[in-house]
């Protein structure tokens, strides 16, 4: 069989195939498939003419240290059932990942439920990651609304905001302009958007409202972008006020930030619940190109040697310079002082180890604490969080 199967690009009647496939293969349809394709790099898997597997790129720059780094998103994959378990979604990710990295990108990212093979091709999960239900009624008793103004609307201030915010943590995208009207048309969201009188926009929302089993609705949250503790606070307060038609609401698993302030702010944590999901996950494409890319803290200064390990192709060495707030990497032959396999130099590239302790038990081996705190300290100036969902 394997002779007989090729990885192409998709026409417009290959897309449609796809498309077909993809409602067969999840058992609902995929709007992603029709609605991205403008926007989209799609790769088919064909046997003997007939389209068995698929999946969709779209480059787009994610925010690494406060500055975007080129990556290629991966969404949509499917695999044909009959044709599961002969490691065709292996071979279709490299296939989907070649062009994006042609046209420059340097990470790969991706949502996944089937976290063992992705592992197996080198991405790892930065963070975990959990969606939040919670009463509306203790959001409306809990949290102080403030003194602003709510605007309902999807709007450039709006926008401007998100823009504005996504930078101070590592994973978010750099939204293109069709971004937001895409993520309405799928999810039919309603927005809006927190200033204080008179001053520019500080908070933005967005959410979805679904029938409930027996009360009225239920509302999931999709965006909450909040610019400091005040306005945040009046946001959840503002999702309080529906406690009359919608007892519960969830904050999806790509809404919140991470920062502890539903859970701070809730007078009894019993008012919550947390369920984990598929985690986002990462993968470095180009290394050198990942680091010269990224945003570096300002202050630090160090020349530090480590190793990067790879499955199947042996250990790379190299010097990392970070000076006035860049770095990069040279090819050396010295002994490193850190070493780290390709998946946890992914997550520590991410923020993801927030201490030497979180690294060490990662199995990151380093010659001294100095050195692995400095290189710890390096990238995690962001929480890792990566808002969006594709």
């Amino acid at each position: 069989m394997a002779d007989a199967i090729t990885v192409v690009a998709a026409d417009q009647d290959l897309t449609a195939e796809y498309d077909a496939l993809a409602r067969r293969a999840y058992g609902r349809r995929v709007d992603d498939v029709t609605q991205l394709a403008p926007h989209a790099d799609i790769r088919v898997t064909l046997h003997n003419g007939r389209v068995i597997a698929g999946g969709l790129g779209l480059l787009i720059d994610q925010h690494f240290g406060g500055r975007p780094v080129p990556t290629a998103c991966l969404g949509s994959g499917c695999v044909a059932p009959e044709y599961r378990g002969d490691r065709l979604a292996v071979r279709m990710l490299h296939d989907r990942i070649r062009p994006l990295k042609e046209q420059g990108a340097a990470l790969a990212t991706l949502w996944t439920s089937s976290t063992g093979y992705a592992r197996r091709m080198g991405w790892e999960a930065p963070t975990p990651v959990f969606s939040w239900t919670v009463a509306t009624d203790a959001l409306k008793r809990d949290f102080a609304p403030g003194d602003v103004d709510i605007t309902h609307g999807l709007t450039p201030a709006s926008e401007d905001l998100q823009r504005r915010l996504a930078p101070r943590y590592n994973g978010t995208l750099l939204r293109p302009a069709w971004w937001n009207a895409h993520k309405q048309r799928q999810h039919d969201l309603t927005f809006y958007h927190f200033n204080r009188p008179g001053q520019p926009a500080t908070g933005y929302l967005s959410l979805a409202t679904r029938p409930h089993p027996r009360h009225g609705a239920h509302i999931d949250v999709h965006d909450f972008w909040a610019a400091d503790h005040t306005v945040a606070s009046a946001m959840l307060a503002f999702l309080g006020r529906h406690h009359s038609r919608t007892p519960t609401l969830t904050f999806q698993r790509t809404s919140l930030p991470p920062q502890p302030l539903l859970l701070h702010g809730l007078h009894r944590y019993g008012n919550a619940t947390a369920e984990s999901w598929h985690p986002w996950m990462l993968r470095i494409l180009d290394l050198p190109k990942a680091i010269r890319l990224r945003g570096w803290p300002p202050d630090l200064e160090a020349t530090l040697p480590i190793a990067i390990e790879h499955r199947d192709t042996g250990t790379d060495r190299y010097l990392m310079h970070l000076a006035h707030g860049t770095a990069q990497l040279t090819p050396t032959t010295i002994e490193p002082s850190v070493t780290l396999t390709r998946r946890q130099a992914t997550v520590w590239y991410a923020g993801g180890y927030r201490s030497t302790t979180a690294a060490r038990m990662a199995g990151i081996h380093a010659t001294d604490d100095h050195t692995l705190a400095t290189l710890i300290r390096a990238t995690t100036e962001h929480e890792p969080w990566c808002a969006e969902h594709f």
